[in-house]
């Protein structure tokens, strides 16, 4: 009997729950929606917010990296990539190359993007965001990011001045050794079979093989050291010995044939050719110019070396004639170029004036070159072979301008990265900039 008892009471009992349970979902299923739809939703935010973010970060680098006027269509375009277009779709994206950099200044690109993002469930339980979109309750979803510009600079140990044609080229496949150097043609580059092993090989016109990171189309580099042409003293002499051609030839004059060590101070000027007939070491104090006016520096089988705590700048001008306008000679030229003054950072300098007489068949070859600084020969037709060192008393730095530039065979450059030591501003190019994230 008890038990028949038990199983009415336990029935009685059921019914009565399933109705209090269903009052009670009643009462509760806005609150169980509302929940629902605050952790759909905010997860979706955090996603989209993210996706924002990225967009932003993304716009603003771009915008930095353009640093022009048309920076706010950049910021746009990159926006609507990322499927954020501007005025479409409840998305504003904002630009600006006025904000605030953390280090001082308002010299940054920021970029703003404000998307409206639709809400579903929450207004169910009341929260209708603080926008609209389409009529219907919206929340707005924010990221902001800031950039600065940074440029991008080449700095060139080999530049060739020529506009047309192939300024820069390899013949053949050389075995060349340009690594931590960056090359640069006015023109067209073109290397066979080798890319030199530079760092950087730019062309204002195609770079076909030349450097390991090949780059087209950049900016000409504008002829840096022509300026410095207006610091050559007048010509004074009244005629330019020459060397003997045939043996009835007059020989050069004693003042033209240098031995042991040679001692000046200021600028020494030579008429005619300079012809060493024994090793020379230049001993005429920093800062020292060897001026040789229509005239070659024929180094024969002999060394022209600057002493220790002495520098020297060799500048060969005068007309455009028949004259030899450069150095020559199966001996060795072991300069240190000055790190101060009107000619800091120049070793071998041609004046720009000159158009002949200036070509080199066989630079860093014969003579061989143990250079710290620059080689300027603006309107020469250089053939480079072999290798060029440092000076035996300078920094490692070598920088050639030419008009234009064949390397031949092993063609090298040894240790070199020392111009700011030595005293040279080193042509350069800026390849536009990029944009690097700061906030």
């Amino acid at each position: 009997m008890w038990r028949w008892t038990w199983r009415r009471v336990c029935r009685w009992v059921a019914g009565r729950s399933r109705g209090n349970v269903a009052i009670m979902f009643a009462l509760m299923a806005p609150m169980l929606i509302g929940g629902l739809g605050l952790g759909v939703e905010t997860s979706l935010w955090y996603a989209k917010q993210r996706d924002l973010q990225n967009a932003a970060d993304a716009a603003a680098s771009a915008a930095a990296g353009d640093a022009s006027s048309n920076y706010t269509v950049v910021a746009d375009a990159v926006a609507a990539s990322y499927g954020y277009q501007n005025g479409v779709g409840g998305v504003t994206v904002t630009a600006s190359n006025a904000a605030a950099c953390p280090a001082g200044g308002n010299a940054c690109y920021s970029v703003t993007i404000a998307y409206k993002q639709q809400l579903y469930l929450l207004p169910v339980v009341g929260f209708r965001g603080d926008t609209t979109l389409q009529g219907q309750p919206a929340q707005t979803l924010q990221a902001t990011a800031t950039a600065t510009p940074s440029q991008n600079i080449h700095d060139y140990c080999l530049l060739t001045l020529a506009t047309t044609g192939t300024a820069l080229r390899t013949n053949g496949a050389p075995k060349a050794n340009l690594a931590g150097c960056d090359v640069m043609s006015n023109a067209d580059a073109t290397c066979n079979g080798h890319n030199l092993g530079a760092d950087y090989g730019d062309a204002a016109g195609a770079d076909n093989g030349c450097g390991v990171v090949q780059t087209s189309n950049v900016p000409v580099v504008s002829d840096p050291y022509a300026a410095l042409a207006s610091n050559i003293p007048a010509d004074p002499c009244s005629s330019y010995p020459q060397e003997p051609a045939k043996k009835k030839d007059p020989p050069l004059p004693a003042s033209n044939q240098w031995s042991g060590s040679v001692s000046w101070s200021g600028t020494k000027i030579i008429c005619g050719d300079l012809q060493l007939t024994d090793d020379v070491t230049l001993d005429g104090g920093p800062g020292s110019v060897l001026v040789i006016e229509n005239g070659q520096l024929d180094t024969g089988n002999y060394t022209i070396q600057t002493a220790s705590g002495t520098t020297a700048t060799i500048i060969f001008s005068g007309t455009s004639g028949s004259y030899t306008h450069a150095p020559t000679g199966s001996g060795t030229i072991d300069i240190q170029a000055p790190t101060s003054g009107t000619w800091s950072g120049v070793a071998l300098y041609q004046d720009p004036s000159l158009t002949s007489g200036v070509d080199i068949s066989a630079a860093g070859n014969s003579p061989t070159w143990d250079i710290t600084g620059l080689v300027y020969l603006p309107h020469a037709n250089v053939t480079f072979s072999g290798a060029v060192n440092k000076s035996s008393n300078g920094a490692s730095c070598f920088v050639l301008v030419s008009y234009t530039l064949l390397i031949n065979g092993t063609a090298d450059i040894l240790a070199h990265g020392g111009c700011t030591q030595a005293g040279l501003g080193m042509p350069s190019n800026t390849l536009g900039s990029r944009g690097q994230l700061v906030n």
